[in-house]
């Protein structure tokens, strides 16, 4: 606002100053070249008449030498530009001004979760929170930014959250959480303006560069999250399945009982199968409570859902039976510890070799730059330097690359070198996903959801399965369901969660007939989306609680 004024008073003075200079060039040329006497302020009206274009009355005949036609030209020249100039100067700045004053500038509630900034994950993050029906608010210094969630629905308000009078006016100290989503060094500031006004409400923010963990700790973060970190040990995760066919990291449930990812790969036993042909139950004892496919989750799959390499399936069981469900997923005769190649290494590359190194699983590394970690310096696009990192023997290929497009393109040149290699992909954009799979990609990771899913677990305390996924694992006790059984129950058909298990006397129970029946001191272990969870509370009768 300072600014604008000081250029106002400059812009008045140069107008005032060059006014008095065209009405005494004026008086001077009409005098000497005319033969014309004017007075100044008959000069000044014809100048303001000329230079507001509006007119030049009866003095307009009198102009037959060249010296006055150039002067009166160059007025008007000079009355353009000042037009121009006056719109984004000060009209602009003006209509801004007035449009910044209609957008809201504070917030009132509590329990609610404040999110200052958007760095990427802005609309993923929001959908995570109102799917769990937590009340939230967005504080933005760009009066466009706002306006955009504002039309799309979202609760947003324009303020600097760097300041604490900001803070202040979104309800820090009712605040459930604050979720930092700028820049390392602004969020720094935003959590020390914080700790200023709060030392209890938590602060989550994201972290760009994995260096700077201990300076936000500082400011007063109180848990700082690197999303492209966990993004990469889920990619190094996946790959191991396959190259080593060891079963990996899973959820623990219970002493034995664990949920796990499981892709269908190309040549495996139930590839081409329908999910209730596949007989996974029956032939390896897990439960199937969600299956990805064409880059779409479904929580409840339809039995007639054919089971492809683009398809993975969520399933529950115990240590030796997801061991046996692995088994049906991936070829028999695949060689294990087979080569890995990765193309890009940033943060998430950086994460997925670490993985793999500790998985003894060799990794050669493509990347445009001469790193001391790149085995391969080139354009990962390029079939000769995909070739060159052994892309025709390897088993899997690790996509970490920034940018989606170059990722597909890879994709699909990999694919056609190698048509048995497991391909796993980071994608910077959830919408893309389809077309990762479209392309041959065999497990896409999306980063932004990723983030979104991180947040949302961390602040409110929830037992995630993987961060990928739309599915939480909870443990609740339904005491409306008391006397029936699971059957009678009906629970995923009233609302789409799957019991995998009920805790009974400190014992785990997994095996759960049509006939097992439900008792008070009951507690159902039930797997599930944010609003089916949702719905089995309202039905369960435990909401609120």
């Amino acid at each position: 606002m300072e600014r604008t004024r000081r250029h106002g008073i400059y812009y008045l003075g140069a107008m005032v100053i060059l006014l008095l200079l065209y009405t005494i060039l004026y008086q001077f040329g009409m005098t000497t070249f005319e033969g014309v006497e004017r007075g100044f302020f008959e000069s000044l009206q014809i100048v303001i008449e000329s230079v507001t274009t509006t007119g030049y009355g009866e003095d307009a005949q009198r102009w037959s030498t060249i010296p006055l036609v150039l002067l009166m030209i160059t007025m008007q020249l000079t009355g353009v530009f000042f037009l121009f100039l006056t719109l984004p100067l000060f009209l602009v700045p003006w209509i801004e001004n007035r449009l910044e004053e209609t957008l809201p500038r504070s917030y009132s509630g509590s329990e609610h979760v404040i999110i200052c900034g958007q760095n990427g994950i802005g609309p993923e993050l929001i959908e995570e929170l109102e799917s769990r029906g937590v009340d939230y608010v967005v504080l933005h210094t760009d009066p466009d930014v706002v306006g955009s969630l504002l039309d799309s629905g979202y609760s947003a308000v324009h303020g600097d959250p760097e300041t604490t009078a900001a803070l202040e006016q979104v309800s820090l100290e009712d605040a459930r959480a604050v979720i930092l989503d700028s820049e390392d060094e602004r969020n720094a500031n935003i959590a020390l303006s914080i700790r200023q006004r709060s030392d209890s409400v938590p602060i989550v923010a994201f972290v760009e560069d994995s260096s700077v963990r201990p300076y936000l700790e500082l400011a007063g973060v109180d848990t700082p999250l690197n999303p492209r970190e966990l993004l990469g040990e889920g990619l190094a995760k996946e790959v191991s399945r396959v190259i080593t066919t060891q079963l990996g990291s899973t959820i623990d449930i219970s002493v034995d009982f664990e949920v796990i990812e499981l892709p269908v790969h190309s040549e495996s036993d139930i590839e081409g199968h329908r999910l209730e042909t596949a007989q996974l139950r029956e032939r390896a004892g897990v439960t199937v409570l969600g299956a990805w496919t064409d880059g779409e989750f479904l929580p409840n799959p339809n039995p007639s859902m054919i089971l492809d390499r683009q398809t993975v399936l969520l399933v529950a069981g115990s240590r030796s039976q997801l061991r046996s469900a692995m088994e049906l997923t991936i070829p028999g005769g695949r060689p294990a510890h087979q080569q890995t190649v990765m193309a890009g290494y940033g943060d998430t590359g950086k994460a997925v070799c670490d993985a793999l190194e500790s998985s003894f699983i060799s990794c050669q590394v493509i990347d445009c730059k001469d790193l001391d970690r790149a085995d391969v310096v080139g354009d990962a696009k390029n079939a000769g330097i995909l070739r060159e990192a052994g892309i025709e023997s390897a088993g899997a290929l690790i996509i970490t690359v920034g940018d989606d497009t170059e990722a597909i393109f890879i994709t699909l040149v990999a694919r056609k070198l190698n048509p048995d290699i497991e391909i796993v992909v980071r994608a910077n954009d959830s919408e893309n996903r389809s077309k990762f799979f479209a392309a041959g990609a065999d497990y896409v990771l999306p980063l932004a959801e990723v983030s979104a899913r991180m947040i949302a677990a961390t602040i409110l305390g929830e037992d995630v399965i993987t961060y990928e996924t739309q599915i939480d694992i909870v443990k609740l006790q339904a005491p409306r369901f008391e006397g029936q059984t699971i059957v009678e129950a009906a629970i995923r058909e009233q609302t789409g969660c799957t019991v995998i298990a009920v805790e009974r006397d400190d014992q785990t129970i997994t095996d759960l007939g049509p006939d097992f029946k439900l008792i008070p001191e009951d507690t159902l272990v039930v797997a599930g989306t944010d609003e089916d969870l949702l719905t089995l509370q309202e039905v369960a009768g435990t909401l609120g609680e």
